[in-house]
């Protein structure tokens, strides 16, 4: 007589409450990535009302994704442990009050300090948001749709962003751009209790006030270094910040070793389906930002575009991200994961690759399709990649996985800003200085040879020829850089392309998960 079997159990489907759970949580990603994107169209008027200094001005732009960074990590082990609906709607609460603080910030200081804040508050958002979809979706079809739609959310804010900011700068005051937080957190606070779940670890500990302190140093001395090479280029500070950085990471390893509740369970990174995924996650983050960063300055310092102008041209690349995003779980369900990620990196080198193309005279639909084929490319990329990291580690465990993918692809766009930016900013200043014009006295010779805006600058104030002269040279050998960091990121991403074949060969379809096809036990890394 046979002994009868036990069919898999089927996970449950997702119902009404939870897709409205989703649209709620992918608002607010949304406005987390509108918050990183409307500042930079706000500036000239926040310089012209609060003279903010250099230095000021620069904490003011970059404080808020500082502050995201060295927090993500705590963030997400604080949801673990407090619930992270809970953590979520705190954050929702704090976010939009320190949006009207920074909306009437009298000065430089006060916008600082709450730019801060801000920062503070966004970090609980992302890694909430992605463990309570992890919790809310079990079925793996549903859930990769459903890490699409917050993958999509990110890259329609980028997109929406700028759009949004150009038309309330159009008719308000700078400040207005923060005000955009206070309906969408509002409809947080009111939907959310009711359409998302609670979870929170069972059997954590206690928060070790220590471990989230050395994480949250560690993280920001590496970024504060990073940032400081894309800016002013190598420097013993950098590098110095950068050293210590990684000491003071080490040292929180060794404690996390030694803690029974620990922040993060680092023998997660043993798990080489977890480790190749982030890998893979961290370096198609590096290539894209890095990327993005030159095709914002072309459309508005090459080719003389408005703030709003720029931002309506950034629509199709979105719309292509958010498409492929969405579309890649429905139709590739069933492609091994190595195969859609290296494809879709491959697709995204070949747009690299076209934009080596664009010139300083025309260039504007060679850019526009090599943003959208980048976006059909890395859409997939970042879904699967991020599914695969945060559904490696245990379901108790999905907030500081959360965390650690976030931190992953905040770092891999400091990185990304970092290097190829140096790549560009060097092809620049050794493309203008020996081409400089006859006439263009020393004081605006070096303002050009630091930026193109500095360039576009000190032009608008020669006489006409002189002027038109140097804006030439300068656009000419900012397309230059631009088209050689273009190369070098298609390169890289091709090298990406192979490297995610082999590491993620071993993974399964999210289709042969659902139906109940066991997977394969992850490998632990070698010692």
């Amino acid at each position: 007589m046979s002994t009868p079997t036990t069919p898999p159990s089927v996970p449950a489907r997702a119902g009404r409450r939870e897709w409205t759970g989703l649209a709620v949580l992918a608002l607010a990603c949304l406005l987390y990535v509108m918050d990183l994107t409307v500042l930079q169209l706000a500036l000239p008027q926040l310089s012209a009302d609060l003279r903010p200094s250099s230095s000021q001005l620069l904490w003011i732009v970059d404080v808020y994704g500082f502050m995201v960074a060295g927090a993500l990590v705590t963030m997400g082990t604080l949801g673990d442990r407090i619930g992270r609906r809970r953590l979520l709607l705190v954050g929702a609460a704090a976010f939009g009050l320190t949006s009207v603080l920074a909306a009437f910030s009298t000065t430089p200081e006060m916008l600082i300090a709450s730019r801060a804040l801000l920062g503070l508050s966004g970090a609980t958002i992302a890694p909430s948001t992605l463990s309570l979809i992890f919790h809310m979706f079990r079925d793996p079809r549903e859930r990769s749709l459903a890490v699409g739609i917050w993958i999509g959310a990110f890259s329609a804010g980028s997109g929406v962003g700028p759009v949004l900011g150009g038309v309330l700068l159009g008719h308000f005051w700078w400040g207005s751009v923060f005000l955009l937080a206070l309906p969408v957190m509002g409809a947080l606070l009111v939907v959310g209790p009711r359409v998302l779940p609670e979870f929170r670890d069972p059997a954590a500990g206690r928060l070790d006030v220590l471990s989230a302190a050395l994480s949250v140093v560690a993280l920001l001395t590496v970024v504060f270094g990073v940032k400081r090479i894309a800016e002013h280029g190598p420097g013993v500070g950098a590098f110095g910040a950068i050293a210590a950085g990684l000491l003071v990471g080490a040292l929180w390893v060794r404690r996390q070793r030694r803690l029974t509740a620990p922040m993060i369970d680092v023998r997660l990174f043993r798990n080489r389906r977890f480790t190749a995924a982030l890998a893979v996650n961290f370096l198609a983050i590096f290539v894209m930002i890095g990327y993005f960063l030159f095709v914002a300055q072309y459309l508005q310092l090459v080719l003389g575009q408005a703030a709003l102008e720029a931002g309506l041209w950034s629509l199709p690349s979105a719309a292509a991200f958010v498409l492929a995003s969405q579309l890649a779980p429905r139709v590739l369900g069933g492609a091994r994961p190595a195969y859609v990620v290296a494809g879709g990196l491959a697709c995204a080198a070949a747009g690299m690759f076209v934009l080596t193309t664009v010139t300083a005279q025309q260039g504007l639909g060679a850019l526009v399709l090599a943003s959208v084929v980048i976006s059909l490319g890395m859409g997939p990329v970042f879904g699967l990649t991020t599914e695969m990291v945060v559904g490696s580690a245990p379901e108790e465990k999905a907030g500081a996985a959360s965390g650690i993918s976030e931190t992953a692809a905040e770092l891999g766009g400091a990185l990304g800003i970092a290097v190829l930016g140096s790549i560009g900013v060097a092809l620049y200043r050794g493309g203008i200085a020996g081409a400089l014009p006859a006439g263009v006295p020393a004081e605006a010779a070096a303002a050009a040879e630091d930026t193109l805006g500095g360039a576009a600058r000190v032009a608008a104030e020669l006489p006409a020829p002189v002027g038109g002269a140097l804006l030439g040279v300068a656009r000419e050998a900012f397309v230059t850089g631009m088209q050689v960091t273009s190369f070098a990121a298609g390169c890289l991403a091709v090298v990406i392309a192979v490297v995610a074949g082999v590491a993620l060969r071993h993974a399964r379809p999210a289709e042969q998960t659902a139906s109940g096809v066991p997977a394969p036990q992850p490998e632990p890394c070698p010692a």
